[in-house]
């Protein structure tokens, strides 16, 4: 079985911490709106799953997303924790638009909901997420991964703290 049908994927990405340097500069609006124009590298994340920014807005982002064999679990579709990373980063990115400079976030919670397998046949996708409640320490949120139909595939729901943020460059390097 060695060797027989292998394929390969080579891919790069940049220093993650020339983006989240500049990020403590300015509004995350600002901020994701540079990311997607390309001022910024996209975080590591976005070149291994191979998504990429589609729309932001204040409350509001979207990814689009084709789903491939690099993707997959054993049993041949997407693998689950693939799905989970789009909505996360959807929920949290959503969320990171509405803050002001010097304020970051986590994610403190995420609930996903599988509907229906995602393959490569399911060709490209969307993943929308959209703030749900914004307080000053807490934010909750919402996500969406559909086809270019508009049909859902899974959602999740999330919540993230909020915080502001002294100095990201003493614990890197």
């Amino acid at each position: 079985m060695s060797g027989a049908a292998e394929r390969t994927r080579t891919f790069t990405w940049s220093d993650p911490m020339i983006g989240a340097k500049a990020a403590l500069t300015m509004s995350g609006l600002d901020y994701l709106r540079g990311m997607g124009k390309g001022d910024f590298p996209p975080p590591p994340i976005v070149d291994l799953v191979d998504f990429r920014f589609l729309n932001v807005e204040e409350g509001r982002i979207v990814f689009g997303f084709t789903p491939a064999e690099y993707h997959y679990n054993p049993i041949g579709s997407v693998h689950g924790g693939v799905i989970s990373t789009l909505l996360d980063s959807a929920l949290s990115c959503a969320v990171h638009s509405t803050l002001p400079a010097g304020t970051g976030y986590t994610t403190l919670e995420i609930k996903v909901n599988y509907v229906r397998a995602v393959t490569a046949k399911t060709g490209p996708m969307r993943c929308e997420g959209k703030v749900i409640h914004r307080g000053s320490n807490v934010a909750t949120s919402g996500a969406f991964l559909t086809d270019a139909e508009g049909k859902l595939y899974a959602h999740a729901s999330g919540t993230c703290m909020i915080f502001k943020i002294a100095n990201i460059s003493k614990s890197e390097g």
